[in-house]
């Protein structure tokens, strides 16, 4: 019987009843070795698909997180990105923006960096002066792909000083080692607090002051109000208290801000001179590369913003910066700039001068320099 001798019988003759027992002993073995090997197959790919995922996220930078305030944009509450692998990533960037033919950069690099680096205090602020040409040096200054720079002015040591220096330290965009944070609000030059809250953020500040002749400046100062303002007294009523006398009126802003060495002297309690570089607004539209050199070697840039970068645009009467590349179109500043100033009597512009010379004067010896003003 097969149930006997199954070997014998199995390896003879292979009865019926052996021969499908055999059958179904192979297919359960092969049955069970398909489940095993999917088994196996299945661990396997799920170890690949787990490889694969770790190493498309490690191609990308993970930031590292530090206690500090940032925005709820930037990253988790309370953090600030740290991260050395997005630092070298992002100075590749930059270093090839620099290397772009024509040495033309995009004039707002923000989103180099928007991702990487850190939130810090400003290393240099443009101090002043109101309608001395610190927007267009603003504007220059941010075509280096080594000037992170805030937009809008900021004002926290004149306005909001009470929100504090974290609050203000938000505002700043994040930069990565190597670059510099700044920020420009002219009215920080005539407020009396603030050499002192500059100084008790840092005694290292850098300190930049735009300035122009005095007289051209209050008629510009002048302009931009009454554009606001259309029903504005003449300029003449505004600047003297009393026409027959030639009485000036100090107390009306702009003139108040032209007396530069008044608003010196309250500086240089708090900072040496040499934290001081006093840009020449005659020359920043004169000569935009030269002065955006001195500017440069002052924050220990490199100087990669030169003449290649700029064109004199005739009609707002002021330089512009060429069109960089992506861009249908050349960058100048708004409408809000070079608009043409209203006729101002000679008899009313020799009584300012005369007032203002001996500030100038006093002025040149405490920058030692001579900007020329008559």
């Amino acid at each position: 019987m097969c149930h006997v001798s199954a070997v014998s019988s199995c390896s003879g003759t292979r009865p019926m009843g052996c021969s499908k027992w055999r059958a179904a002993f192979n297919f359960g073995h092969l049955k069970a070795q398909s489940k095993l090997s999917l088994f196996f197959t299945m661990i396997v790919l799920f170890t690949y698909l787990l490889y694969c995922l770790n190493e498309c996220c490690d191609s990308h930078p993970r930031p590292v997180y530090e206690n500090g305030p940032v925005s709820s944009r930037d990253g988790p509450e309370g953090a600030q990105p740290l991260d050395a692998h997005s630092a070298s990533s992002a100075s590749l960037v930059r270093k090839q923006l620099s290397d772009s033919p024509n040495g033309i950069q995009p004039f707002y690099n923000i989103s180099i960096a928007n991702n990487f680096g850190s939130k810090t205090l400003p290393q240099a602020i443009i101090i002043g002066v109101k309608k001395g040409g610190t927007r267009a040096l603003l504007e220059f200054l941010r075509v280096h792909p080594d000037v992170r720079a805030v937009g809008a002015e900021p004002h926290f040591f004149d306005r909001f000083y009470d929100k504090g220096l974290e609050w203000y330290r938000n505002l700043m965009p994040r930069t990565l080692e190597g670059q510099i944070t700044m920020e420009k609000t002219p009215s920080y030059f005539i407020t009396k607090e603030a050499p002192r809250r500059v100084h008790s953020m840092s005694r290292h500040t850098k300190l930049i002051v735009v300035v122009r002749d005095p007289v051209t400046r209050a008629i510009s100062d002048y302009t931009q109000t009454l554009s606001k303002s259309p029903g504005l007294p003449s300029f003449q009523s505004l600047a003297f208290c009393n026409t027959t006398t030639g009485l000036i009126d100090t107390s009306w802003s702009a003139i108040r801000i032209g007396i530069y060495a008044k608003h010196l002297e309250n500086w240089l309690r708090y900072f040496p001179l040499s934290r001081f570089l006093f840009v020449s607004g005659e020359r920043l539209v004169t000569d935009p590369a030269g002065e955006m050199g001195r500017v440069q070697d002052f924050l220990g840039l490199k100087r990669v913003v030169t003449d290649k970068h700029f064109y004199f645009n005739q009609t707002k009467g002021f330089p512009c910066l060429k069109k960089p590349e992506g861009s249908s179109r050349p960058r100048c500043l708004g409408k809000s700039k070079g608009r043409a100033h209203p006729l101002i009597s000679n008899e009313v512009l020799l009584r300012l001068r005369d007032f203002y010379r001996p500030f100038n004067l006093k002025f040149y010896q405490m920058t030692g320099h001579d900007f020329g003003w008559s």
